[in-house]
């Protein structure tokens, strides 16, 4: 490819041969670490009712994936803005964190006890869809050992190679994904975790939210201040500042702190 060093150019051939095969998410993570800079790279698999699933990771600092399967993979990975994505099926393509992001993510408590923890400053993530019950994330991030964000020609590489990625990874996965249920109809993926929240959240304390509460409390905990969540939801600014108050009300608590500390278990220990 125009543009791309002939070391990129030799890992991207090997990746092209090995589509289909074992060794290919290593041939993959090489041509994308030769054509972009990058500290880690993981390999993710959200689907429709299912906790993700990592199919690859490598990581210069270990500290990166430290709590990957213990914290982020068995219910974090609700508030991570790029589930939201899997949510909303976007498009294919290249995206950066900080461009998708809440406007009060690094305020979160989502980002201050899980996210900071990770030691991660910036991510760039190609997003596919191998069917259509899967969205595969394969992450780029860089950690403190390099202390500088993507810069503006890592993004333009990244919107650059992101069709041969997904097209790459369409090819590889696509033959082992799993099929969707045919059972009945499909559920609305953005309403799964509110469900999920308001089961778990009754069973375990008795505590009874409406649907938009929490909502509301999802969007709270990915970091969404009040006048973001009235724009996804359609409602005033300060609409939610009383479904803000209901909610503390209802839970018997004062901040998002306990919010946080109250539901993280709850999703982390509930079944799908």
């Amino acid at each position: 490819m125009e543009g791309l060093p002939n070391t990129a150019e030799v890992a991207l051939a090997d990746a092209i041969r090995l589509a289909g095969n074992l060794g290919f998410e290593a041939a993959l993570t090489r041509f994308l670490r030769r054509s972009i800079s990058c500290n880690n790279v993981v390999f993710i698999v959200y689907r429709r009712s299912a906790t993700p699933d990592i199919l690859y990771s490598q990581a210069d600092a270990p500290i990166v994936f430290k709590d990957l399967y213990r914290v982020y993979v068995p219910g974090a990975y609700l508030l991570d803005p790029y589930h939201d994505l899997h949510l909303n099926r976007i498009s294919p393509g290249a995206y950066r964190l900080l461009d998708i992001a809440p406007d009060q993510f690094q305020r979160s408590q989502y980002y201050l006890d899980y996210y900071r923890q990770t030691t991660l400053i910036d991510e760039l993530t190609f997003v596919s869809y191998p069917d259509d019950d899967s969205t595969l994330n394969i992450c780029l991030g860089r950690d403190a050992s390099t202390p500088r964000l993507f810069g503006t020609e890592a993004r333009e590489t990244a919107v650059r190679i992101a069709p041969v990625v997904s097209a790459l990874a369409h090819r590889h996965f696509s033959q082992f994904s799993r099929p969707a249920p045919v059972t009945g109809p499909a559920p609305h993926q953005a309403d799964e975790p509110v469900a999920r929240l308001r089961r778990v959240l009754a069973e375990r304390h008795g505590i009874r939210l409406s649907h938009r509460q929490a909502q509301v409390s999802l969007l709270i905990l990915q970091g969404h201040s009040s006048v973001s969540i009235g724009l996804r939801l359609g409602v005033a600014a300060q609409t939610v500042k009383v479904f803000r108050r209901q909610i503390y009300a209802r839970c018997g608590l004062s901040s998002q702190a306990e919010l946080f500390a109250l539901l993280l278990p709850l999703l982390i220990g509930a079944e799908a």
